[in-house]
């Protein structure tokens, strides 16, 4: 994280290639889970909960399921990912030099991303849904409720 944090915009978005990005990402790398882990330990047994987050890697929580259907992977298409930025804005981007390029890196990076949180929830037989532009959010919501059967 302390390298990250010591870069400038262009630096993080701009001029790393989306592979460097995405094996130098410290979310990507696990780094912050046990904060994670214990925050939800906090909670009272009874409490259902819902965690997302890109430190939420298949190969951190699997060992702590009881049963791999107690947790499920969304996996968004390219073409969700580039909405989802689309109607959030593309803030990163635009704070680089060269916000073009960075939203290219950044989309390319997070579509590794995916391709690997599709290999380890395999690898793992762990459940994933993809997410793609043509569902609704009340068909990813009936989908993921199938996966924990409520």
């Amino acid at each position: 994280m302390s390298r990250f944090l010591a870069m400038d915009m262009d630096e993080r978005w701009v001029n790393r290639s989306p592979a460097i990005m995405l094996e130098t990402f410290h979310w990507f790398r696990g780094e912050g889970f046990d904060c994670i882990v214990e925050d939800l330990l906090a909670l009272p047994a009874e409490t259902g909960v819902l965690a997302e987050g890109f430190r939420l890697l298949p190969r951190l929580v699997a060992p702590l399921l009881t049963a791999p259907g107690q947790g499920v992977w969304l996996l968004p298409t390219p073409e969700f990912r580039r909405a989802a930025f689309d109607r959030r804005g593309w803030e990163i981007p635009g704070r680089t030099g060269d916000p073009e390029r960075a939203a290219r890196n950044l989309l390319d990076r997070d579509r590794m991303f995916t391709d690997r949180l599709r290999g380890e929830t395999r690898r793992l037989h762990l459940p994933t849904v993809e997410v793609s532009t043509a569902m609704t959010e009340d068909e990813v919501i009936d989908t993921v409720s199938r996966v924990f059967r409520m």
